[in-house]
């Protein structure tokens, strides 16, 4: 079953081989991302379900990385001699497959076109391996498809992680808007902190639900870039019983990067 969720961002200038002391400036970030390892680490789950937008994605289709594993590094900035090597959960991937296919659900293991783990996923999986490796991980992208199809493949998720009788994590990686400053990578649009106030109130409160009635131009306007995987999680946890905690919220470079955690009440506390 689904234990605990973790909305967490993917900023590679939080790696200290990649932000060459700038990773300092977001200090606040580097001090959630060590709260979630840890708290990970204290639940010992079998299985990481980690949602990327920058995995796989197609427009109308949500691919599950397949095989037994894949490798990575942070090369594209000019780390290559940070690593990865990560185990895949065949089984639940697999079912997490068949269960989509018994829906008719557009979902499965099918056309992967890179193999190699994204940013998306190496950089909080940078800060969970320094706390706890024993693990098998699920890779899923997003796709072009509605914010209620994320949710209900969130739901989908739900069913085949307990019925799979593993001990699961999902973790959802997504920055927020990228527009926050005008010498920002993106400069300024009034969206961008608009979006990242109400993203943070809506997933502080561990509302999911709210995630369904932001505007798809909204969306677009702020630039944002997690909202997706955050649909996702809030359908794998749809029906529990959740403690919700916000750890932080910073924007120093102009995007935003959010940190909240949920527990299943009464499961392992």
């Amino acid at each position: 079953m689904i234990l605990a969720g973790y909305m967490v961002p993917h900023p590679p200038i939080a790696v200290p081989e990649i932000g060459k002391g700038e990773e300092r400036k977001i200090q606040d970030t580097l001090d959630s991302f060590a709260e979630v390892a840890k708290d990970i680490a204290r639940i010992k789950p079998e299985t990481i379900i980690l949602i990327s937008p920058h995995s796989v994605m197609y427009r109308d289709y949500f691919h599950i990385s397949p095989g037994n594993g894949a490798d990575g590094s942070f090369w594209q900035f000019r780390a290559e001699q940070v690593r990865f090597s990560v185990k895949y959960d065949q089984a639940l991937a697999g079912r997490i497959a068949s269960e989509a296919e018994g829906c008719n659900f557009p979902a499965g293991t099918q056309g992967e076109r890179d193999s190699s783990l994204d940013h998306g996923t190496m950089v909080p999986l940078y800060f969970i391996n320094k706390e706890y490796r024993d693990y098998q991980l699920i890779r899923i992208g997003l796709s072009g498809l509605s914010l209620k199809e994320h949710w209900t493949f969130g739901e989908i998720i739900q069913r085949a992680a307990a019925d799979s009788g593993r001990r699961c994590v999902f973790v959802a990686s997504g920055d927020l808007s990228h527009c926050q400053k005008k010498d920002g990578p993106y400069g300024y649009r009034p969206e961008g902190p608009e979006y990242d106030r109400q993203i943070m109130e809506v997933m502080g409160d561990g509302d999911f639900e709210r995630l369904l009635e932001f505007r798809e131009d909204f969306l677009e306007e702020s630039m944002e870039c997690g909202h997706r995987s955050f649909a996702i999680m809030g359908g794998a946890l749809d029906g529990m019983e959740i403690e919700s905690r916000k750890l932080s919220h910073e924007a120093v470079f102009g995007v935003g990067y959010g940190f909240c955690i949920y527990h299943r009440k009464g499961v392992f506390l």
